[in-house]
């Protein structure tokens, strides 16, 4: 027998003796969803989060059938397909702020966990409720096979409400009645008067409100925190807190985090979500200098007034205006005391300068800046401003020049008067 022939009959001879590829039938055997909430149940009011739940596919295969001539299954008949789950609140007051999800399909045995986004209200009661998990989704119900090359699905939709159990503890809440700022400027520290209630179902033991900076907010605490004691549910505390403005904030309201620490019914150390409250501030004080360009000569020695004005929204007490003499300028007195200043006062500054002989006749600026004390009488230092000096080249300054003609004035009137009185006494 030739080679070819004999491979040949040995391959044919192989595809006698395999055994005919074998399909599998399954008899019974269907989805059996349930629902449980991943990790805790317990939810406490004001709280705000994402209710995870399993859901866990018990559907088991009692029977199935291996033989040769049936035709591969696509799905399997305890396979939950397009499953479609709608949480709802039930007679509970959580508020669900999700919509249905769609999660896919869930194979027999399998979990897989869904998320809802929940809130639950601030006065929302306690005790044990039940949320309704609906659940929606199709299995193969039928699967019906023709001849050796076809068989035919019969998928049966499903519609049932599972029941989720979840309890509200109760808890104190922290809740801002009223604030007030005090002296409360920009640059400054002041005090901030906050008006608390425990709007929660819980007394608080040993409660304290604690108080933060809110991320890069000016209003930066002095005092973070205040010991309030005892804080029965519906009671109202009055906390009074030191806190400082950076001084480049406006006039305006800005953001604080607050938080009450306390202790619980069963004795654990619980603190409340951050709220976050506007804190009312006033522009920081500010000055300006109000009066004309001072006037004087190369080589003179004078001294110059200078009136300045309270520009802010708060008073300056004992306030001390300063300037800084330069080329061409020279003084040996340049500090002034203004005293009290209120919001819109004004005061009169007066220093003795010397100007250079070779001085150029042009109108300068000295730095002037004024030191005061706030309403917590805190030393704080106003921003530069500018005092302008100008310098006349040659003859005297105006004011000089006035002083001249009321003198020469005088004379002549004086002269005056004499020839009248010896007219008349000739």
């Amino acid at each position: 027998m030739k080679l070819g022939n004999f491979v040949l009959l040995a391959i044919l001879i192989g595809f006698m003796a395999a055994p005919a590829m074998a399909g599998v039938k399954y008899m019974t055997g269907g989805p059996d969803l349930t629902a449980a909430v991943a990790g805790s149940n317990e939810f406490a009011p004001g709280q705000e989060g994402v209710l995870k739940v399993n859901m866990e596919n018990r559907g088991l295969i009692d029977m199935k059938f291996v033989q040769s001539g049936i035709i591969e299954r696509d799905d399997l008949p305890n396979t939950a397909k397009l499953v479609r789950v709608t949480l709802f609140p039930g007679d509970s007051p959580l508020i669900v702020k999700a919509d249905p999800q769609l999660i896919g399909d869930i194979m027999g045995g399998k979990t897989v966990q869904v998320s809802f986004s929940i809130k639950v209200p601030n006065d929302a009661p306690t005790g044990d409720f039940t949320l309704p998990l609906e659940v929606r989704y199709t299995y193969l119900r039928i699967a019906e096979q023709y001849g050796q090359d076809a068989i035919q699905y019969t998928y049966k939709d499903i519609n049932q409400t599972l029941s989720l159990p979840i309890r509200i503890r109760p808890q104190a809440h922290l809740q801002v009645v009223d604030i007030q700022a005090e002296s409360l400027n920009a640059g400054t520290e002041g005090y901030l008067v906050l008006t608390l209630k425990n709007d929660g179902s819980l007394d608080a033991r040993d409660a304290v409100v604690r108080i933060a900076r809110n991320g890069n907010s000016p209003v930066i605490p002095t005092d973070s925190s205040i010991y309030l004691g005892q804080f029965p549910a519906g009671d109202t505390r009055e906390a009074r807190f030191k806190v400082s403005v950076s001084l480049d904030a406006g006039a305006g309201t800005y953001p604080l985090d607050l938080s009450l620490l306390y202790i619980n019914h069963e004795g654990d150390t619980v603190t409340t979500d951050l709220i976050t409250v506007g804190v009312p501030v006033g522009g920081k004080i500010a000055f300006a200098v109000v009066s004309d360009p001072a006037e004087t000569r190369p080589g003179a020695k004078q001294v110059i007034e200078v009136e300045y004005q309270n520009t802010g929204l708060a008073p300056a007490r004992e306030a001390q205006a300063r300037i800084s003499a330069v080329d061409p300028f020279t003084s040996n007195d340049d500090t002034a005391y203004l005293g009290d200043l209120a919001p819109g006062e004004k005061a009169l500054a007066r220093y003795e300068v010397s100007v250079d002989q070779g001085a150029t006749a042009k109108e300068y600026g000295l730095d002037s800046e004024i030191r005061y004390r706030d309403a917590l009488d805190n030393n704080v230092l106003s921003d530069t401003m500018k005092v302008r000096v100008r310098v006349v080249q040659g003859g005297l300054p105006l004011v000089a020049i006035a002083a001249i003609v009321l003198v020469i004035a005088a004379g002549a009137g004086a002269v005056y008067y004499f020839r009248i009185r010896r007219r008349k006494q000739g």
